[in-house]
C-alpha cells in the first residue's frame, strides 16, 4: 500500500528526484527519462480512455494496462537485483499479444499506412502510441548505459504495447474502415 501524505518534498528544487531505492538521481537521469516517459504513455492512455468508455472490450483492456503502466514505472524506477522489487513479467507480454491477435482478428486488412486521426478516439491512441514508442527508446537508451539493467520483459512491454495502441486506433475507428489512409505524393 502506498500512502501520499506530502505531495511535495522540494527535492526537486534543485534537479534532483529519488529513485524507488531511496537514492538520488538528477531529473535528466536515464532511468528517470525512461520512467517519465512511461508515465506520459499512462496519461495518453487516460485520455484516450475519454473517448473509449463507450467500448467495454476497449475500455477494460487499456483500464488494465493504465495499471500495469504504473507497474512498469516502478520496474524502471528500481535500479539493480533488489529483492522483492515489482517487475514486469513475460505473461503480461503475452496477454498484449493475444489482445493484439484478438482485436487485429476482427479489423479490415490495410491497404495503406494510416494516420493519425479518424475518430477522436483513435486519434487520442495514436498519440498514446507515439509516446510509447519514445517510452521505448528512452528505456532501450537506459539500458545502454554502462552499469545499467532493464529487464527483457519490460522493453517487450513496450514494444507490444506500442503495437497494441495501434490496433486499438483502428479498432476504435470502426474495425478499420474509418481509417484515413495515406496517400503517397497526393499533395504535390
Amino acid at each position: 500500500m502506498v500512502t501520499l501524505n506530502k505531495i511535495y518534498t522540494r527535492t526537486g528544487d534543485k534537479g534532483l528526484t529519488r529513485l524507488a531505492t531511496g537514492g538520488p538521481v538528477a531529473k535528466s537521469d536515464a532511468r528517470v527519462e525512461a520512467y517519465g516517459s512511461v508515465d506520459e504513455t499512462n496519461a495518453c492512455v487516460g485520455l484516450a480512455r475519454l473517448h473509449t468508455g463507450d467500448d467495454a472490450v476497449l475500455d477494460a483492456v487499456l483500464a488494465r494496462i493504465q495499471n500495469e503502466l504504473f507497474d512498469l514505472g516502478a520496474d524502471l524506477a528500481t535500479p539493480g537485483d533488489q529483492p522483492g522489487a515489482l517487475r514486469i513479467l513475460e505473461v503480461q507480454v503475452e496477454r498484449l499479444e493475444r489482445e493484439i491477435d484478438q482485436l487485429n482478428a476482427e479489423l479490415s486488412s490495410l491497404t495503406s499506412f494510416v494516420l493519425p486521426g479518424g475518430s477522436a478516439a483513435a486519434a487520442a491512441l495514436h498519440l498514446a502510441r507515439t509516446v510509447c514508442r519514445r517510452a521505448e527508446r528512452e528505456t532501450v537508451r537506459l539500458a545502454a548505459v554502462p552499469g545499467e539493467t532493464v529487464g527483457e520483459a519490460a522493453m517487450k512491454y513496450l514494444n507490444r504495447l506500442s503495437d497494441l495502441l495501434f490496433v486499438a486506433s483502428r479498432w476504435a475507428n470502426d474495425r478499420g474502415a474509418g481509417d484515413v489512409l495515406w496517400s503517397p505524393g497526393a499533395t504535390r
